[in-house]
């Protein structure tokens, strides 16, 4: 199929209103991690209007909409939940209410990653409408509880929905560059026992807050020598909360606790990241307890899906089929080269291709910079471009790049 660019950029742009408003639609439903069900309604309800060939919201609350009937499955995904909106008066519109003006939409999430929803909607609308089909089927998946726990909603969509795509887009945002990477990350508990006993005469106790400060120190040491990575840069960790337990202010405390966020480079697992804790002297001097989160909120649905709170590093090369696929439907688009890069922060594809493998690539409308941001926003151009990328996608993949895939990947595939 001969791709013609400049009709499919003129189509994006003509529904520019018309995502313009499902991104003001969906900013202005609050959609907090486990409680995103009227954002989901609100997907199915445009998915269903533009011209999906099926819709399906799974137990665990995730939407998944189906474009065309091929045997090459593609998916596209965006996560629909949002961080709070923090100190309130740090915005200067209402979060949810929001802004738009001729350039920019203003409102939580819109970069992250609802305008990455409505561009991939809207490019299921510009297949259909183009008879942009072919041997593929193209799922855009709108998955929820990420904020909490990345990857938890692949996690269940391939092993319980048993989805399992050739390759998945994440749309999260890139500023429309192309990110075939990131670090991993998890979530660390060290905790040290002491005694309690009235504060007049501490002497008579054991403080679990003065084991813990040696432990500091060394975990601030620590992360000046974490391993590093010529393009995903070097491992991390710090500090991010403490707590404690004592029977009163006038008391020794007799529990101390702190998080942990560890965030991976590629060579780094995470029982390497726990052995490098245990290992520091003064860990090992008051044999303080060194553990993993784990993460067991309910979705929306009442669903519960445990998880240990580890995201793995996930990386593909500059010259896998995923990668070309997008440089070229960018290149055929825009006419210029695209910068190929990495995200700072996390995704989806902690799981899909962190835990299972299944090739990932980013291309998202909105910038890395406004995620969690007071007055978050995201360009009305990009949103149009993504829509366009989005489209174009499956027919330069199913066209050029499908047979290049690693026989790992199709092994992947075949044995669903």
């Amino acid at each position: 199929m001969d791709l013609d660019f400049q009709k499919i950029l003129e189509k994006a742009n003509e529904y520019k209103p018309e995502m313009s408003k499902f991104l003001r639609d969906l900013i202005a439903i609050p959609g907090e991690s486990c409680n995103e069900e009227l954002v989901i309604k609100r997907i199915k309800e445009e998915m269903e209007k533009v011209g999906f060939d099926k819709v399906e919201i799974d137990p665990m609350g995730n939407i998944l909409g189906y474009i065309g009937h091929g045997k090459h499955l593609i998916a596209m995904d965006a996560h629909i939940d949002t961080v709070g909106v923090g100190e309130i008066k740090n915005w200067d519109y209402d979060p949810y209410e929001g802004y738009e003006d001729d350039e920019v939409i203003i409102g939580r999430g819109a970069s992250d990653q609802l305008g990455g929803m409505a561009s991939m909607v809207y490019a299921g609308k510009i297949i259909k409408d183009l008879g942009l089909e072919g041997d593929y089927t193209l799922v855009v998946t709108g998955t929820v509880q990420e904020e909490d726990c990345d990857g938890l909603c692949w996690q269940y969509i391939i092993n319980e929905g048993k989805v399992v795509p050739e390759f998945v887009v994440i749309t999260e945002p890139t500023s429309l560059n192309i990110y075939r990477g990131q670090r991993g990350r998890m979530e660390i508990k060290v905790s040290t026992k002491g005694l309690s006993c009235h504060g007049s005469a501490p002497d008579r106790g054991d403080n679990a807050i003065y084991k813990m400060a040696p432990i500091l120190i060394e975990l601030r040491a620590l992360n000046e020598n974490l391993m590093d990575h010529d393009f995903l840069g070097k491992g991390t960790l710090t500090v991010s909360e403490i707590f404690f337990s004592s029977p009163s202010r006038c008391a020794v405390a007799d529990g101390c606790a702190i998080s942990v966020d560890r965030r991976l480079t590629a060579g780094e697992t995470y029982e390497y990241a726990l052995q490098q804790i245990k290992n520091l002297p003064a860990v090992k001097e008051v044999n303080a307890e060194v553990e993993m989160y784990d993460y067991d909120r309910k979705s929306y649905t009442g669903l519960t899906y445990p998880t240990k709170s580890y995201f793995p590093t996930w990386l593909i090369e500059e010259d896998h089929p995923a990668t070309k696929t997008l440089v070229e439907s960018y290149e055929g688009l825009f006419n210029s080269q695209p910068l190929v890069d990495k995200w700072t922060f996390s995704t989806n594809a902690v799981s899909i291709m962190g835990r299972f493998g299944i090739p990932c690539i980013g291309f998202g409308p909105g910038a890395e910079k406004e995620a969690h941001a007071p007055n978050e926003k995201t360009w009305k151009s990009e949103l149009v471009k993504a829509a366009a990328m989005y489209a174009v996608i499956p027919s330069i993949y199913v066209n050029k790049y499908a047979d290049q895939m690693p026989e790992s990947t199709k092994n992947l595939v075949d044995n669903k």
